[in-house]
């Protein structure tokens, strides 16, 4: 059964930066396309990155395009995001889940559909402000 677990959220500053860590339990990180996702305060969930299972073809929504960086480490079973730049609109719940297919996670970007993507974490809170 696919179990992902994100960490390093916290609290940061408008322009600050923090990355955040998608862990596999129990399963090859290296079959999957992994997805982040993200819910703020009372919006919906959203899908903003992907990255492929080779790690070679990412995808971004536009709204983190240019200050996100999602990357891979598959020795380390671990999916990352890079986050710079951030503001306060990018306060949320932030998740990542999996899928055998990169181009159904990349259909989910932007979007609230979440459907086909697996293992599911209880997410990582992530709070801009001053």
């Amino acid at each position: 059964q696919l179990q992902l677990v994100e960490s390093g959220g916290g609290l940061v500053q408008p322009g600050g930066s923090l990355r955040l860590s998608c862990a596999a339990s129990g399963f090859t990180l290296e079959r999957y396309a992994i997805g982040w996702f993200r819910q703020a305060p009372g919006k919906e969930r959203e899908g903003i990155s992907c990255i492929s299972i080779s790690g070679g073809r990412t995808n971004y929504a536009d709204s983190v395009k240019g200050r996100f960086t999602i990357s891979r480490d598959n020795a380390k079973n671990t999916v990352y995001l890079q986050m710079n730049s951030l503001k306060p609109e990018d306060t949320a719940v932030y998740y990542c889940a999996a899928t055998t297919l990169f181009s159904l996670c990349v259909g989910r970007i932007g979007t609230s559909l979440t459907s086909g993507m697996d293992g599911w974490g209880k997410g990582t809170m992530v709070t801009v402000s001053s």
